[in-house]
């Protein structure tokens, strides 16, 4: 997969009749893509072609590359033009994803949620601050995430409440903008009158379902989750009243594995789990060693080979499951294969370039105040302020979008100019965060081969193009396009969740 590893016979290359793409070893072939999101798979002696300029008129791969600017030969400047600014108008949407933490109270807590004086819940005054800065936003589309920094914002339920009611209201009268809104609760306080009112205001419920009752409760001793049995009869009640509401293709709750060494060295296990439940999606949310002692680290991590080694079999065995019938897809595969298959906006800022950070993405801890995203609210957390941006009643967005940070977080995510990344056939359809990287590395852009994020999405990426190396007629191709086009598939969201 390294991008200049092609061995050929040294050949005059007419530089003249190429358009600009990337390419790279891929699917037993060679992959040319360029920053319109078009690719075309070639053997080697069709890439041997291209580049000495014999693909013209009349040969059979003439007609594909020149609509998508791979030759030079009748390129359509303007079309092609066109479809670059597609492929990157998430720089101009504004902020969709409003991630807010309601709680910083821990599963001990109180359930009935509502202001102890310590500053450890947020208040309605600033929950009715945010939603007046998230709709500031010129986004047609917003998300709410609602978080508690301890696993649990049902503990705030009460602002919660108030918080998706007030948006839905100012929304309606003076805005008209599309919201969705979404809860991560690891339910320890979820009761059926919170279920109900969750479903009756169409919140998505993300719980953790890490695998059946032997997997996910030896995993609790390192996450918040609720117990097995509790997690399974919620997810029961939420899939029959929506049942009974009549609203089939409403996502009313999904689940997300987190991905200890235990999980990965069962996984298909935990795959069978999701299938038994009737969950449409599963999301393997891999670990990073920078956000766990080396202790911990020791007993539940893994080697980035070890995890892509694992994930590819998940990959595959998920497709097998599709093949008998089984209406499930893989979240990280899906949003992917959104960016391969088309050029649609999937929302996803951990794979735009530039990232999100800031422009695409807010996350608001229990004060009010503003950072880039949820893992800058974590560094600050734990004691640097770095990531800082302001608070919802003193920035304003015009601020917002012009601070040094978020300035510095678009130009250190740009993959234009990174090394490795700027002739990387997978360009068009990756993207890493900074914080991650600041937290990971040290730095905002870090190195490459050091970034796990690198090595997944181009493993991700290698695994999709071989199925679709077989053509659109190809089962695996047509999985994949249903994948596309599935309401399970996350969108206006992140593909990285708090590690809990």
């Amino acid at each position: 997969m390294e991008p200049h590893s092609l061995s050929l016979t040294p050949i005059d290359i007419a530089a003249d009749s190429l358009g600009f793409f990337r390419w790279g070893h891929v699917a037993g072939g060679v992959l040319v893509s360029n920053d319109a999101g078009d690719w075309a798979l070639l053997s080697e002696d069709e890439f041997a072609d291209v580049l000495a300029g014999r693909v013209v008129e009349g040969h059979p791969r003439f007609a594909d590359l020149q609509r998508k600017g791979i030759i030079r030969d009748g390129l359509d400047l303007d079309a092609l033009t066109a479809r670059i600014a597609q492929r990157n108008r998430h720089m101009r949407r504004g902020p969709h994803v409003h991630v807010v933490t309601l709680t910083r109270r821990g599963p001990a807590a109180s359930a009935n949620g509502g202001g102890d004086g310590g500053g450890a819940d947020m208040s309605t005054e600033t929950a009715e601050g945010v939603v007046e800065f998230a709709l500031q936003s010129t986004s047609p589309a917003l998300t709410f995430e609602l978080q508690g920094e301890q696993g649990e914002p049902l503990h705030n339920v009460a602002v919660l409440r108030h918080l998706v009611e007030t948006a839905q209201t100012r929304c309606k009268h003076t805005v008209g903008k599309s919201l969705t809104f979404r809860v991560l609760t690891n339910l320890t306080a979820m009761t059926e009158a919170h279920a109900e009112w969750l479903l009756a205001n169409d919140v998505e419920v993300v719980v953790r379902l890490d695998g059946p009752a032997a997997i996910h409760d030896a995993n609790r001793a390192w996450t918040q989750a609720a117990a097995h049995a509790d997690v399974v009869r919620w997810i029961e009640l939420f899939q029959r009243r929506q049942a009974e509401l009549a609203r089939p293709t409403a996502v009313p709750i999904s689940a997300v594995v987190t991905a200890t060494r235990r999980v990965l060295d069962d996984w298909q296990a935990v795959v069978d789990e999701y299938v038994a439940r009737g969950l449409r999606s599963i999301y393997f949310q891999p670990l990073h060693a920078a956000r766990v002692d080396p202790a911990t680290w020791a007993t539940i991590g893994y080697t980035p080979a070890e995890y892509l080694d694992r994930y590819r079999r998940i990959l595959e065995y998920v497709v097998e499951q599709n093949r008998r019938g089984v209406d499930l897809i893989e979240r990280t595969a899906a949003v992917v294969a959104t960016k391969i298959l088309t050029a649609a906006d999937t929302g996803a800022v951990d794979l735009q370039s530039p990232n999100g950070g800031g422009s695409g993405q807010i996350a608001y801890g229990v004060d009010g105040r503003i950072f880039p995203d949820d893992d800058a609210l974590r560094v600050d957390a734990d004691g640097d302020p770095i990531f800082l941006l302001g608070d919802v009643r003193s920035l304003s967005p015009s601020e917002l979008v012009r601070h040094p940070t978020v300035r510095a977080i678009a130009s250190a995510s740009l993959l234009d100019a990174q090394p490795m990344c700027a002739d990387c056939w997978n360009k068009p359809f990756c993207g890493y965060s900074p914080v991650r990287n600041f937290i990971t590395q040290g730095d905002l852009v870090g190195q490459r081969p050091h970034c796990f994020e690198c090595k997944h999405h181009m493993g991700v990426s290698s695994q999709l193009f071989e199925w679709l190396a077989g053509g659109d007629d190809s089962e695996s191709a047509q999985i994949l396009r249903r994948w596309v086009q599935s309401p399970a598939r996350l969108v206006d969201g992140r593909l990285s969740l708090p590690p809990r």
